[in-house]
């Protein structure tokens, strides 16, 4: 009888929704834990939302600090927005992970520690001067557990060496989680079968299954829980990451305007993923290149727009930063393609696997000279495939190259994401350059709608034309260093940019329309931000909020809504940049409330940033 068959003899306690923290070092497989404990939540019909934090070294030394990896779920009966502020419960594999996450767990909360590893040598290490325990037993529910122990006791008798026996405790924990919160293990048993053969497929599912069994006969656990379906709206759902959709979304660009995909990149956290997840899709028409370096992966993917395909680049801060120059050279010679920038906290190497809003400045200003782009924003993890299936769009429509911004708490943590259907994604048509006739040059002439050029594909018969870097006349393509003309396509390029205002959705506020207080936002910080809002207005606060994907050019209607409310508050993952070009475009008094710390906002801090600026 497996446990998933054993019959239930313990009682169950109803919850509506819980946060669970997996901790332990890099080694001991936090994020593939908490990553199929996610699966199987989303199976049980849950709203959910995870946030994974790494470690900023690769490897650290085991047992310190600045080895711990966590993981933490927030699951749910109804509508949540965040991983929240603080665990419910928090699963510590050893005394560095207990250290570094248990003042995050609420009051009264539960603690489950790997007793086993508690001893002399791993308190020192993790910095403890006396036993911490005693202490704990009085604030927590602390559960002393030895996995180590009770893994090694499950895997007696397989050929496995004593290092692979004890890499599988980590399925004991989650074999127990199951229990503990009545997930399935079914998908779990699936994959290992999927990944593992022989004696280790074995160990894994026969210590999934001891630590199941082993929450079931207990007295530890004196009941288990149970967090019903969230009712959400009926469709086919899955768990996405936000790198896992803008991989999505940049395979699905190639399907819905029917081109080739060409995505040139240089491996760097935390964007990599997105190369390593788009690389799967070859069957699809999609090539990827891993170039020696930023520049050459940027100008890789100017040469296959000016070949006709869907191009696009992806980094992370310092090496987005790289990019630049070469991203001068594609507005100049007005060719689509989409530079995606996963942003991380710095600078330089800085905190490679934290997240940060800071890069915003970087990629509006950055690039040499008159240099406009338009500037995307993904706001969840889903919303990564649509914003840069619109990045596409915009970038053929106006011929002109796109910056979509995404973040490291979006890149890794996941949602459930309603896959859309295909016929419900809007097409964009492609306008070709037609061959000369009677004598009219057509690659050059401007669509008097968008300012854009055609796409003039190299080798079609009589569309021979120029291209480079040099300024040149807009209608011939000739070198022309003319002061005059000089100025005219710069603003040219400039009107163009400007011009896509005209066909952006206006802004919708959620809330009233005008009043005492708007809280505007950008990019990752959406549920954070609506969670604080929403709980603001439970406490009977008049604040409205808007989240804005377009941060270049802004909605036109942007400046009519900031001025029908008295205040405005806008949190950021920044010093405040985009509260800087809020207030300098609309001479608006944007008040900003900023956070530089590696790390998302809670929800209380805004909650908290909320009510002092609403009673001021």
């Amino acid at each position: 009888m497996t446990a998933n068959q054993t019959q239930k003899t313990k009682p169950s306690e109803l919850v509506e929704s819980v946060a669970i923290r997996f901790a332990g070092d890099s080694g001991d497989g936090m994020q593939l834990t908490g990553t199929k404990f996610t699966d199987e939540t989303a199976l049980a019909g849950n709203d959910l939302s995870t946030f994974p934090d790494f470690p900023a070294e690769i490897r650290a030394p085991a047992g310190t600090l600045a080895g711990v990896s966590g993981f933490q779920i927030h699951f749910s009966s109804h509508d949540i927005h965040t991983p929240a502020d603080r665990p419910d419960v928090l699963i510590a594999f050893n005394p560095a992970a207990l250290r570094a996450n248990v003042e995050d767990v609420r009051p009264g909360g539960m603690v489950i520690i790997n007793i086993d590893a508690f001893n002399q040598k791993s308190l020192v290490r993790a910095g403890y001067q006396d036993d911490p325990l005693p202490e704990l037993r009085e604030r927590f529910k602390l559960v002393e557990i030895p996995f180590t122990t009770l893994n090694r006791e499950a895997l007696q008798g397989l050929g496995l060496s004593a290092r692979e026996v004890d890499r599988c405790k980590n399925f004991f924990a989650l074999g127990l989680l199951c229990w503990l919160y009545g997930r399935p293990m079914a998908a779990t048993e699936r994959w290992l079968g999927s990944k593992f053969k022989g004696d280790v497929l074995e160990g894994n599912l026969r210590t999934l299954r001891a630590g199941h069994a082993f929450g079931e006969t207990t007295e530890l656990f004196p009941a288990s829980f149970v967090v019903p379906s969230a009712k959400i709206e009926s469709g086919t759902y899955r768990n996405i990451t936000g790198n896992q959709a803008l991989a999505w979304g940049i395979v699905a660009a190639g399907v819905q305007m029917e081109r080739d995909v060409f995505l040139g990149a240089y491996p760097i956290t935390p964007a990599s993923d997105v190369l390593h997840e788009v690389a799967r899709f070859r069957h699809f028409g999609v090539k990827t290149f891993q170039a020696e370096d930023e520049i050459a992966a940027a100008s890789s993917t100017i040469g296959a727009a000016f070949a006709g395909q869907l191009a696009v680049t992806v980094s992370s801060g310092p090496g987005f930063v790289l990019k630049q120059e070469a991203l001068g050279l594609a507005v100049m010679v007005e060719l689509p393609l989409v530079a995606i920038n996963v942003q991380r906290a710095g600078p330089s190497t800085g905190s490679p696997t934290k997240t940060e809003q800071g890069d915003l400045l970087a990629v509006l200003f950055g690039r040499h000279s008159m240099s406009s782009l338009p500037i995307l924003a993904a706001s969840t993890p889903g919303d990564c495939f649509h914003t840069v299936l619109e990045a596409f769009r915009i970038a053929v429509r106006y011929m002109t190259p796109v910056i979509v911004l995404s973040d490291g708490y979006l890149a890794n943590s996941a949602e459930p994401w309603k896959i859309p259907d295909v016929a419900s994604l809007e097409r964009a048509p492609v306008r070709f350059a037609e061959p000369m006739a009677d004598g009219e040059f057509k690659p050059y002439a401007r669509d008097p709608e968008t300012l854009a050029r055609p796409w003039a594909i190299p080798g079609t018969p009589g569309l021979e034309h120029r291209i480079g870097g040099l300024t040149k006349q807009d209608i011939t393509g000739n070198v022309s260093y003319a002061a005059p003309n000089h100025g005219r396509m710069n603003e040219l390029r400039k009107q163009k940019i400007e011009g896509i205002a005209d066909a952006l959705p206006p802004v919708e506020v959620d809330g009233p329309d005008s009043g005492r207080l708007l809280v505007v936002g950008w990019g990752g910080t959406k549920g954070s931000i609506t969670a604080a809002v929403e709980a603001a207005r439970e406490e009977g606060l008049e604040v409205s909020q808007i989240h804005l994907r377009h941060l270049n050019p802004f909605p036109s209607n942007l400046g009519e809504v900031l001025r029908r409310f008295e205040k405005v508050l806008l949190p950021e993952l920044s010093d405040g940049h985009l509260a800087l070009l809020l207030r300098a475009r609309y001479l608006v008094d944007v008040q900003s409330y900023s956070k530089v710390e590696g790390q998302p906002f809670k929800v209380a801090e805004l909650v908290d940033a909320i009510r002092k600026l609403h009673a001021a």
